[in-house]
C-alpha cells in the first residue's frame, strides 16, 4: 500500500513563496517518477510539474514554468515543489502523484496512480 502525504501549504500574499513536500511510504519510492497536480474549486485537476526517478529530468506546465521548481530527495522518500512569485491564480489544492511505469513522461492524469490528501495553497492579491 502506497501512501503519499502532502504538506507545506498555507496562505501567502501575491509575490510570495511556499515549499510543498510530499513524503511517500515504501521502499520503492526511488524507482518511481513523480508529479504534482493542482485543483482549483470548480475546475479539473491540472498538471503542474513532474520529475524522473533520478531527478535528472523535470517537466513543467507553461503556467508555472520559471516560477516553480520540482525536486526530490530519495533518501528521505520526499518530493518537493518550490513555488516562487505566487499569483492568485495559483490558489488550489495541490496533490502529489506517482507516475505509472508505462507512459513516462506524461502530463495526463490517467498516467498517474496514487495521490495523497492534498495541501491547500491560497494566494491573496
Amino acid at each position: 500500500q502506497v501512501q503519499l502525504v502532502e504538506s507545506g501549504g498555507g496562505l501567502v500574499q501575491a509575490g510570495g513563496s511556499l515549499r510543498l513536500s510530499c513524503t511517500a511510504s515504501g521502499r520503492t519510492f526511488i524507482s518511481y517518477d513523480m508529479g504534482w497536480f493542482r485543483q482549483a474549486p470548480g475546475k479539473e485537476r491540472e498538471f503542474v510539474a513532474a520529475i524522473s526517478w533520478s531527478g535528472a529530468s523535470t517537466y513543467y506546465s507553461d503556467s508555472v514554468k520559471g516560477r516553480f521548481t520540482i525536486s526530490r530527495d530519495n533518501a528521505k522518500n520526499t518530493v518537493y515543489l518550490q513555488m516562487n512569485s505566487l499569483k492568485p491564480e495559483d490558489t488550489a489544492v495541490y496533490y502529489c502523484h506517482r507516475h505509472d511505469r508505462e507512459s513516462w513522461p506524461s502530463q495526463l492524469l490517467p498516467s498517474y496512480e496514487y495521490w495523497g490528501q492534498g495541501t491547500q495553497v491560497t494566494v491573496s492579491s
